[in-house]
C-alpha cells in the first residue's frame, strides 16, 4: 500500500473514529480509500468538505454523501448520568480514544475535551445513561481561531489517543498471549511428573497393604508344633 496516500486521506478524515463507513476507525478507512476497498463518500462527520477535499486529492469527482452511513450532526460529546452508572466499564471498553475513566463497580465520567461523540459508548451501557450533549464551540475556542485550524487540532488530538490506544490494546493482548503461554508450558512439565508421582504413590501403597496382609497371615499358617497338640 502507497503508505504516504494513507497518510494524507488519514488527515482529512475527522478522527471521530465512530465507524460508521464500515471500518473500525479512520486509518482503516483511509487505507481502504488508498486500495480502492472503499469510496470517499462513506463519512458523515466528514460530510461534503471531507468528500470534496478528498476528491481533490485522489483527482476524482466528488459526489453526495452515502447516507445508508448516516447523516451529518451538529458537534456533541457524550455525557454520563452518574447517579444512574453502575460502573459496569462496557462504555469503557467501548471508547476509541479512552476519554471515558473510571474503574469497575465505580462511578464513570467522560473527558469531555477528548470526546470525539463518537456514540460508541451509548449502545452497550445496561442503564441507558449517556447521552450526547452540543459542544459549546466558544468554550473550546477561547482564542477565536479559524475553525479549520480548531478542526485539525481536535483531528491530531484524537488521532494521538486512538493510536495510543490501539498500541496499548496490542501489547496487553501480546502480555495476555505471553501469561497463557508460560502458564501451558509450566504446565505441561508439571502434569507429567505429578502424574508420575500420583502413579508411583499408588503403586507404593498396594505394596504396603500386601506386605501388611502377608505379615497378619504368616502367624495362622504357621506349622503347629509338637507340644501345641496337648
Amino acid at each position: 500500500m502507497d503508505q504516504q496516500l494513507i497518510e494524507k486521506i488519514d488527515a482529512i478524515l475527522p478522527q471521530t473514529q465512530c465507524g460508521q463507513c464500515g471500518f473500525s476507525g479512520c486509518r482503516p478507512y483511509a487505507e481502504a480509500i488508498a486500495t480502492g476497498r472503499a469510496d470517499i463518500n462513506q463519512c458523515p462527520p466528514g460530510d461534503v468538505e471531507g468528500i470534496y477535499k478528498l476528491a481533490e486529492l485522489l483527482g476524482v469527482q466528488p459526489k453526495p454523501l452515502n447516507t445508508s452511513h448516516g447523516f451529518p450532526k451538529p458537534q456533541a460529546v457524550a455525557w454520563i448520568d452518574e447517579h444512574m452508572c453502575i460502573g459496569c466499564t462496557f462504555c469503557i471498553q467501548s471508547c476509541p480514544v479512552d476519554a471515558i475513566v473510571g474503574a469497575a463497580k465505580q462511578m464513570h465520567t467522560v473527558i469531555a475535551a477528548e470526546c470525539t461523540g463518537c456514540e460508541l459508548c451509548i449502545a452497550p451501557c445496561p442503564m441507558n445513561c449517556i447521552s450526547l450533549v452540543p459542544v459549546d464551540k466558544n468554550i473550546h475556542n477561547p482564542l477565536n481561531l479559524p475553525v479549520d485550524v480548531i478542526k485539525k487540532q481536535v483531528a491530531d488530538i484524537a488521532r494521538s489517543r486512538y493510536q495510543f490506544r490501539q498500541q496499548r490494546r496490542e501489547r496487553e493482548k501480546q502480555a495476555h498471549n505471553k501469561s497463557l503461554k508460560h502458564k501451558s508450558t509450566v504446565q505441561s512439565a508439571i502434569t507429567p511428573t505429578s502424574a508420575e508421582e500420583r502413579k508411583q504413590a499408588i503403586v507404593q501403597a498396594a505394596i504396603k497393604r500386601a506386605i501388611a496382609a502377608r505379615t497378619q497371615a504368616a502367624p495362622n499358617n504357621s506349622p503347629t508344633k509338637p507340644h501345641e497338640l496337648s
